[in-house]
């Protein structure tokens, strides 16, 4: 398995491009300098009124599919 580690700092504008689907993946770039690309519907649970804002940690299995997403 692998994990990336990475902050994220959306306001809540521009979420709505994501909720609308006009865009459909973030991506974002991990402690480790790697580059992270995953479905923006994993954000979905973590959306508040000012946007989806903290440090994560995305775990993906050997052929990189998304198994979580959690708030670290």
């Amino acid at each position: 398995m692998h994990q990336y580690i990475f902050q994220l700092h959306i306001s809540a504008e521009q979420y709505l491009d994501y909720y609308r689907g006009t865009v459909k993946t973030v991506v974002a770039r991990a402690s480790n300098g790697q580059t992270v690309q995953f479905p923006a519907s994993l954000l979905q649970r973590f959306i508040s009124p000012e946007g989806v804002h903290g440090r994560f940690t995305l775990t993906c299995d050997e052929n990189h599919k998304c198994i979580a997403l959690e708030r670290s």
